[in-house]
């Protein structure tokens, strides 16, 4: 995956540079060394799962690098990557830096902010999947972020959530509490060797 720098590097930098994650040819192969496991096992996941993107609306929370939503993106999705503004700029660098050659098969990703239980109501509660990637290690931030996801998920989209189980963050009760307030959650990968589990939420009816 090519990144583009907009700032000189220093050891604070929170986008490091990790060059060829993806290929012209777009494989899963070509992302394995990808930043951030979770994000790595959330793309395997939904193509093991044959996951069909091409044409669902998809928005990412957290995105971060961006990686997942490009990924669908490339696949075919249309893509909404949010994250704080501060992190806005690099993701944009990201996208425009993994155009594919040809164009991107669908629109192209839009990147827009969003702080949890703050601006959620701007966005729709219309989309066909919501992802999350390494985002649950905040504990303050677990009831925004339930809140938001509802939101998103208001009329049936199902939210895919790849995390690394820290115990220091209380990760397990995010997914044990917080979560279950709200939506039937279900546990539908997990390895023990890497620590990460991905979970499949859906908003409970009766909210």
């Amino acid at each position: 995956m090519q990144r583009s720098m907009s700032h000189t590097e220093d050891e604070d930098d929170p986008f490091p540079v990790d060059d060829n994650l993806f290929t012209e040819t777009f494989s899963l192969e070509s992302v394995y060394t990808l930043m951030g496991e979770e994000a790595l096992h959330l793309c395997r996941y939904l193509e093991d799962q044959s996951v069909e993107l091409r044409g669902k609306r998809l928005i990412e929370l957290g995105a971060g690098t961006g990686v997942v939503g490009i990924v669908a993106a490339r696949l075919g999705a249309e893509v909404t990557l949010t994250d704080l503004p501060l992190a806005l700029p690099q993701l944009e660098a990201n996208v425009s830096a993994n155009k594919p050659s040809g164009g991107w098969p669908s629109l192209p990703p839009t990147v827009l902010p969003l702080s949890w239980g703050e601006d959620h109501m701007n966005f729709s509660s219309d989309w066909d999947l919501v992802l999350c990637a390494d985002i649950i290690y905040l504990p303050e931030t677990y009831p925004l972020l339930v809140e938001t996801l509802a939101h998103l998920c208001g009329k049936g989209a199902p939210a895919y959530l790849s995390s690394k189980m820290r115990k220091e963050h209380g990760t397990a009760a995010f997914y044990e509490e917080y979560l279950p307030s709200r939506f039937n959650v279900e546990l539908v990968y997990q390895d023990d060797k890497q620590n990460n589990n991905i979970y499949r939420a859906s908003l409970k009816t009766n909210q």
